[in-house]
């Protein structure tokens, strides 16, 4: 396999790859109302995040032949619809208020699930899928001119000044029991691509000081010979990428440090790396061809000694380089979703992860979330403990950084939205293709 993107093997291990990692969306969403399970459990609600990866897997669908572009037009317009006539309100069960959506969604009845919050990162994954799908599907009749049409409506009504709460910077979400969350996006990770669309906003806009206050808790770190803006987990320097192309464009922060955001991601890989390499904490299998620490599934809360080592094991957790938490988790799609960033380094590590270690055999979705060869348990695989769930937030990522590695595709249609090119340069960026 080489690193330029040029063998065969490659090209058909990505595609194989990216193939079984749509058909996640193909056979986990509602054709009802078009909502997507947030994972495999029994009984599980849907994730507004997944559902908008899935608009925008569904163009890459049809470019590269997962399925007619009929049946992506069918299922985008049903998502589409389904979202735009949901109850807005401030009732404890409806979908949405104010434009933004609730993390958890029933599957079924579409409404809010588990007493979630109100989401602003997750709803601007939904909008920045559904502003996909609106610039993708330009045909000149009624079914697309229709799904134009909702993303346009749907982007519009998210009012991102109201969810600023008369602060500074964007807070997390809202909660119809007891208001704004305390929490609020500070610090360099994916709300990148929130406050991008809300700089862009034709009705709502967030104002330019609500972006330079977001940047003014940057974090600018050493590590392992790199400099680079710091964020722990991986999936924090990708997923606002797998919609825009930062290559060549640089806001205040980034002109100052002569660099961009994707040459930024391209370093927080190799960190990792690096780290997995250092392996500080001795845990098994970390080497230069097995690393991908981020937000993910674990084997369980819990302290167990191995090998008279005492070890203490997460559940769900954002796990981070260099600093932690990290208790031997791996998490093999946030390496496939740095392909574009180091594909040098990454290919050598999916062909490990496919060939050696097997994560991919009798899965039809292809790779489980996370893998843990630490944790003590019974397995005739070198992998030890795998996570028995696929995860719609994992799978997007890899269908869209796969194809934007291989044709750019995410990157040039965003290029074309008017939205993302306003609220880029509202936020000060410039240079490049902008």
């Amino acid at each position: 396999m080489s690193g330029g993107g040029k063998s065969i093997g490659e090209a058909e291990l990505l595609e194989r790859l990216q193939h079984q990692s749509f058909s996640y969306f193909l056979h986990e969403t509602n054709p009802k109302n078009g909502l997507v399970i947030d994972k495999t459990a029994p009984d599980w609600p849907a994730s507004i995040a997944a559902t908008g990866f899935a608009l925008a897997a569904y163009p890459v669908a049809v470019e590269r032949g997962f399925m007619p572009r009929a049946a992506a037009v069918e299922r985008t317009l049903t998502t589409l619809r389904f979202f735009w006539n949901s109850p807005q309100g401030p009732e404890p069960d409806a979908t949405g208020y104010h434009g933004f959506y609730y993390h958890f969604l029933d599957m079924r009845s579409g409404r809010r699930t588990w007493q979630c919050e109100l989401s602003t990162i997750d709803s601007a994954f939904l909008l920045a899928g559904a502003l996909t799908a609106g610039v993708y599907f330009d045909a000149d009749n009624s079914a697309e001119r229709e799904i134009r049409t909702l993303a346009d409506q749907l982007y519009r009504r998210a009012d991102w000044q109201w969810a600023q709460n008369r602060g500074a910077t964007l807070t997390h979400g809202w909660k119809p029991e007891s208001g704004f969350l305390e929490f609020r996006w500070a610090g360099y990770d994916e709300a990148m691509l929130l406050y991008i669309l809300g700089m862009g906003s034709p009705t709502h806009p967030l104002p330019e000081t609500c972006y330079a206050a977001w940047i003014s808790t940057y974090r600018w770190e050493h590590c392992y010979g790199y400099e680079y803006l710091y964020a722990g987990p991986l999936f924090t320097h990708q997923l606002s990428h797998v919609w825009i192309d930062f290559r060549g464009i640089q806001d205040a922060f980034m002109r100052l440090k002569d660099i961009d955001y994707f040459e930024n991601s391209r370093r927080a890989t190799y960190v990792q790396q690096q780290y997995a390499i250092d392996n500080p904490h001795k845990f098994t299998g970390y080497r230069s061809c097995c690393w991908g620490i981020t937000a993910s599934d674990g084997p369980g809360a819990q302290t167990i000694k191995v090998d008279g080592v005492e070890r203490q094991f997460f559940d769900y957790l954002g796990r981070g380089v260099p600093y932690g938490p990290d208790d031997g988790t791996i998490a093999p799609w946030a390496v496939v979703t740095s392909l574009p960033f180091a594909p040098e380094i990454v290919l050598p590590t999916i062909n490990h992860y496919i060939n050696q270690v097997k994560l991919t055999a009798h899965n039809p979705y292809g790779f489980k979330a996370t893998f843990n060869p630490t944790y003590p348990v019974e397995s005739s695989n070198s992998c030890g403990w795998v996570s028995p769930w696929h995860y719609g937030l994992n799978q997007g990522p890899i269908v869209l950084m796969i194809e934007n590695y291989r044709t750019g595709l995410l990157w040039r249609l965003m290029r074309d939205c008017p939205y993302i090119a306003t609220g880029l340069r509202r936020a000060g960026f410039s240079g490049g293709w902008l």
